[in-house]
């Protein structure tokens, strides 16, 4: 803290512990205002400008400094000065007072409190950026919140002063009224407990309801001036409309289905969306069958002399989509239109905010030529993710693979490049090693699986490394070349001051995450905003600057997981649905995930990276899944259960998994985290035994260990001395 700060600090405590130690309280207690009412008003009626002014700078001080006799003051304005001077000089003495106390916190404290709680404070800061008047105005209505807390806390956000200032004055305008009033009859109170009569409680409920009032004609307002130059149809022909048939769009259209809605969904490709066709389910076929060759060649572990394999890599390409054609029945347009689902295929474009075009296409794809237009009173954008491709020079002349288009290879390719190191990159990269590519992944970034915590990432690298994959970190691609019908990547080394690398392969895996789909269905026309991003921007109801318009999975984020979809779409559902009677916010508080490399890595909540960037305390437990017997048994003894809590609490904030089945084993940690269930509860559940499940109960054990009532038991082993003796 620098001296201007100190010195300021200082000030304040002095004043305050002034208060106290020469008992100034003394001076306005109920009693002594009351004794002194019938003086104080001829004073001021002797001097109304001199006592005007006192007056308020004396409430002005108490209000900046937090002292404890500011209601009392306020009785008496209303005493001495009556119900209209009294509530003019209270409304500006007390908003100043509050205004230089917001002022004095945020010098002295919001660097400090931003700099070590940042991360805590980003919902604070985006709710008050967003609609921080509202907030700050419920505050101020609401005698709830302490007036001095207000100040504090307020002082540590981002809200602007001057917004502060009018917001204050206007909030706390009509409890100043109330307040006056009540003391223009100070001669009947006879303690401050009776203040608060059932009818002024009653006031005060009315007075916090306002802002939700004020809210909602705001929310109307804005809703009046977006659909401006839009022509509402006479008549809708559906409740819903769905755009996008992966995750979000089959599940928002089932349940809206589901609640007898009339409901259409559209799809311009395939049902299922990326992860069937593209994602998830081909990648863990693929991912199965190069486990199984890579279980081959180490077949001596088990106890076997010798197993070999041999195989078409056509063969297991055929695999993948024997597949994904065995569960596309799952998504199939028959089975949603059993179900109350009327699917159309074809090309969706939202003309206007209830008018949804689509031109119509076959089952194969194909253009029919004709076009339908469908009003609706809800729209849900689900249309997904794409694979990005970045502008590195010569990427176009070498030719690359997506993770869209990898399904489509029929030969294996000798030396093989994956360009990135996130969830996608690492489990593709393992898996064409396995099968008998010669594997480069390279990663701009310090080390692969940015997102976990080092020394969990470092497993993963170890594992890569020991099967021979070439892993290049620190390696940023900076262009691409074909010599001679030869192709190269020339890489830049990030940690040798600018040092060119080399890097010769025959194909290329371009694995550096997706974007959001967001053009191409009339997202333009309506001028639907889209975040910093790249998404389409939603409130925390999932809906789009337009309020029966709502965006859920991949195109709407945070997350990107075909769940985490499937979760968002119930909440766009509902919301478009039943959101005139009750909307309910999107929660993101517990989502898990997993990437299927060998070992496997699962999350969910908090790993230490995250804890330390949000500057959140925390303890770590961590069980080596080296010593489970099963594991043991099915030579899979390798990786870690890293559990973090509260401190002195088995309150768990996150957990990370690595090893056999980890995206399994998650499952009842995420049980745990969403039902408010503690390390003490996984560690009295019967597990059964021996099952790689038992992982979470001895890391649950290793937690209590850690926290033993080591009084408790010193009393409890005298008790036994003394049994024995």
């Amino acid at each position: 803290m620098n001296k201007k700060k100190l010195v300021v600090l200082v000030l304040i405590v002095a004043a305050i512990i002034a208060f106290f130690v020469f008992d100034l309280q003394q001076y306005f207690t109920l009693e002594t205002i009351k004794a002194r009412q019938l003086s104080l008003i001829e004073q001021f009626r002797a001097n109304p400008v001199v006592f005007t002014a006192l007056f308020a700078l004396i409430y002005i001080a108490t209000a900046a400094f937090s002292l404890p006799i500011i209601s009392l003051l306020t009785l008496l304005a209303g005493a001495v000065f009556g119900l209209v001077l009294g509530t003019v000089v209270v409304s500006f003495a007390s908003t100043i007072g509050a205004t230089l106390a917001f002022l004095a916190s945020r010098f002295l404290f919001r660097d400090w409190v931003q700099e070590k709680f940042g991360q805590r404070l980003r919902a604070v800061n985006d709710g008050v950026e967003r609609d921080g008047a509202f907030y700050l105005f419920t505050l101020r209505l609401v005698p709830a919140f302490p007036f001095w807390v207000v100040n504090l806390v307020m002082g540590l956000t981002k809200i602007k002063a001057r917004t502060y200032y009018w917001v204050s004055q206007l909030g706390m305008l009509l409890g100043t009224i109330v307040y006056v009033n009540v003391g223009t009859q100070l001669a009947q109170i006879e303690s401050l407990g009776g203040i608060l009569s059932p009818t002024l409680l009653g006031s005060f409920v009315l007075l916090g309801v306002l802002p939700l009032i004020a809210k909602k004609v705001v929310e109307a307002i804005k809703a009046r001036k977006v659909y401006e130059g839009w022509t509402r149809p006479d008549h809708y022909d559906r409740n819903l409309v769905v755009i996008g048939a992966g995750s979000a769009g089959l599940v928002s259209s089932l349940i809206a289905a589901a609640v007898k809605a009339e409901v259409t969904l559209i799809e311009g490709h395939k049902m299922g969306g990326d992860c069937l066709n593209y994602g998830c389910v081909p990648s863990k076929a693929l991912i199965k069958t190069a486990k199984l060759v890579q279980t081959s060649k180490h077949a001596s572990k088990y106890g076997i002399t010798d197993m070999t394999t041999n195989f078409k890599f056509a063969d297991v390409m055929d695999r993948v989509h024997r597949v994904i054609k065995t569960i596309e029945p799952h998504d199939s347009v028959e089975r949603y239109q059993d179900m109350g689902v009327d699917v159309v295929l074809g090309q969706a474009t939202i003309k206007t905010p209830w008018e949804v075009e689509v031109a119509l296409r076959d089952e194969q794809g194909n253009d029919t030529g004709e076009t339908r237009t469908i009003t609706t009173r809800n729209i849900v954008i689900a249309t997904g993710a794409q694979p990005l491709v970045p502008p590195i020079s010569g990427i176009e002349d070498v030719g690359y693979l997506t993770s869209d288009t990898i399904w489509n290879m029929r030969e294996l390719p000798p030396r093989m490049l994956v360009l990135g190191g996130g969830p996608i990159g690492c489990e593709l990269a393992q898996s064409f090693h396995r099968l008998g590519s010669q594997v480069t992944q390279v990663e701009m970034a310090p080390r692969i699986m940015g997102r976990e915590d080092p020394e969990i990432a470092d497993m993963v690298l170890e594992q890569f490394r020991a099967d021979g994959i070439d892993v290049r970190v620190n390696h940023k691609a900076t262009r691409f070349e074909v010599r001679e019908g030869r192709k190269f990547l020339i890489a830049e080394r990030t940690d040798k001051e600018g040092e060119l690398v080399e890097i010769e392969f025959d194909q290329m895996l371009c694995a550096l995450g997706r974007s959001a789909r967001i053009k191409g269905f009339g997202m333009e026309t309506l001028e639907i905003p889209v975040s910093a991003r790249r998404t389409v921007e939603v409130n925390e109801f999932l809906q789009t600057n337009y309020p029966n318009i709502y965006a859920a999975g991949d195109v709407a984020g945070p997350y990107q997981f075909t769940h985490t979809a499937a979760h968002m779409a119930w909440f766009a559902s509902v919301n478009a649905l039943f959101g005139r009677f009750r909307k309910f916010r999107v929660d993101y508080s517990v989502i898990p995930w997993a990437t299927f490399t060998e070992p496997e890595v699962a999350r969910v909540g908090l790993n230490e990276t995250d804890a330390k960037e949000k500057g959140i305390d925390y303890e770590v437990t961590v069980y080596g899944i080296d010593d489970l017997d099963r594991a043991i048994a099915d030579e899979v003894a390798h990786g870690v259960v890293k559990v973090l809590t509260v401190p002195g609490k088995d309150t768990i904030l996150g957990v990370t998994i690595v090893g056999e089945h980890a995206g399994d084993l998650i499952a009842e940690y995420v049980l745990a985290m969403k039902h408010k269930l503690g390390l003490k509860k996984i560690m009295g559940t019967i597990h059964i035994y021996p099952t790689l499940a038992e992982s979470n109960k001895f890391a649950a054990s290793e937690w209590q260990k850690a926290h033993k009532p080591e009084k408790l038991l010193s009393y409890v082993k005298r008790l036994h001395d003394w049994e024995r003796s």
